[in-house]
């Protein structure tokens, strides 16, 4: 890239990576229109997939604490850049993979316009884990070293970095990074369904807040949204250890890790879905060998719950979107979407309660785990189960 920017002959420079597929008509012209239009100095393409597992767990979330004015950027490691050879003869250019995120860094510490033009779809080659290794690395590196350079850098700094990571982990985005070419998917509500008891509950009684959740939970009056607040509200103060310490002492049903290892032998991705708060349901996740779980995420200051929640955003109703405003149902819709091939084909879901219920609907197969309301039994369609052994007979053979 620096000998390319020493040999070219004009002003307007774009660069392209080597390994992708699907470039259409006009990528080039789309990339430097801001600059001919003098709208922008440096440019970045943003294209239709979500960005991998390097840019979701390391380069966003470090840009969110260490240069959150560049958080808004899609595909902040992506290669296909535009910029004027003034400025980029003036800028380092780091040797490895860190280098695009230096540029866009570099040009912005030396007061550079930047912008971002979405230029379609594009596909790259799949890179190994020790590649995503050194990637990694090399890019935490160079942001870690223009955050020092900004006077950026400190303590606080990077343990909210880490926390900011660990929410990334949970959004439906990164999930479907590591789909891996399987196109069949089963997800298992995880109160009541995977673990006999509620989070939330074996949460508060461990935490002396047992009657005033239980009042929560009984009044008619708030909906999912306001009573959701109001219990993480509940939580403050917590330490995050004590989250991590019930979820990893809650009782799991006989015969699921079973059942989950017997569908991922199938072929299928699992996740774990749960109402209550990702520090749990990430563990146990984990406990049963599924590929991921989604839920919502408790925010923590210096490990400390600071009793706010952030709703994740794949249980949420788009603008107009028919239905409750939070519902599990929306991640099988999500994942029914996603563009990557190949394309979701099977989904299967278990639950065991009303706010199950839509998700259940949804599936192609369904089953409820001892269902706690009559309303799911009369569903068409839903399987009745006592355990999870009874499912082990309905595990498919793998395609």
């Amino acid at each position: 890239m620096f000998d390319g920017v020493q040999a070219a002959e004009h002003d307007l420079l774009v660069f392209l990576d080597g390994d992708l597929a699907g470039l259409r008509a006009g990528i080039i012209s789309d990339m430097i229109g801001p600059l001919v239009k003098d709208e922008a100095d440096f440019v970045k393409a943003r294209f239709g997939r979500s960005g991998g597992r390097v840019t979701e767990l390391t380069a966003k979330p470090m840009l969110k604490v260490f240069f959150p004015e560049l958080a808004h950027f899609a595909q902040p490691l992506g290669g296909v850049i535009a910029a004027r050879k003034k400025l980029l003869s003036n800028i380092r250019f780091e040797a490895g993979y860190g280098v695009d995120i230096g540029l866009m860094l570099d040009s912005h510490r030396i007061g550079a316009r930047l912008a971002e033009v979405d230029i379609g779809s594009l596909e790259h080659d799949s890179q190994s884990l020790l590649d995503l290794t050194f990637m990694a690395n090399e890019v935490a590196r160079v942001i870690y070293s223009r955050a020092r350079a900004m006077g950026r850098l400190n303590v606080e700094q990077i343990v909210a970095m880490y926390e900011t990571q660990r929410q990334a982990s949970a959004e439906l985005d990164y999930v479907l990074t590591r789909r891996r070419q399987r196109h069949r998917v089963l997800l298992l509500d995880m109160d009541g369904t995977v673990t006999p008891s509620r989070f939330v509950v074996e949460m508060a009684r461990f935490s002396g807040r047992e009657a005033d959740l239980m009042q929560l939970l009984d009044d008619p009056a708030s909906d999912a949204v306001t009573r959701s607040e109001k219990i993480a509200a509940l939580f403050r103060f917590v330490h995050q250890q004590d989250f991590e310490r019930v979820a990893l002492k809650m009782a799991l049903r006989p015969g699921v890790i079973e059942f989950v290892n017997q569908m991922r032998r199938a072929g299928f991705m699992v996740g774990l879905l749960s109402d209550s708060y990702f520090v749990a349901a990430e563990i146990v996740r984990r406990r049963l060998f599924a590929d991921f779980a989604l839920a919502h995420t408790l925010q923590f200051d210096s490990e400390v719950c600071s009793g706010q929640v952030r709703l994740n955003s794949a249980f949420l109703a788009r603008s107009g979107e028919p239905g409750a405003a939070v519902c599990k149902s929306r991640v099988l819709t999500r994942i029914r979407e996603d563009i990557s091939e190949p394309r979701v084909t099977e989904c299967w879901a278990i639950g065991d309660n009303l706010n199950d219920m839509e998700m259940l609907r949804s599936a192609d197969r369904a089953f409820a785990i001892e269902p706690k309301s009559l309303a799911i039994a009369a569903i068409p369609g839903i399987t009745i189960i006592e355990s999870f052994n009874d499912l082990l007979q309905h595990v498919p053979a793998r395609p």
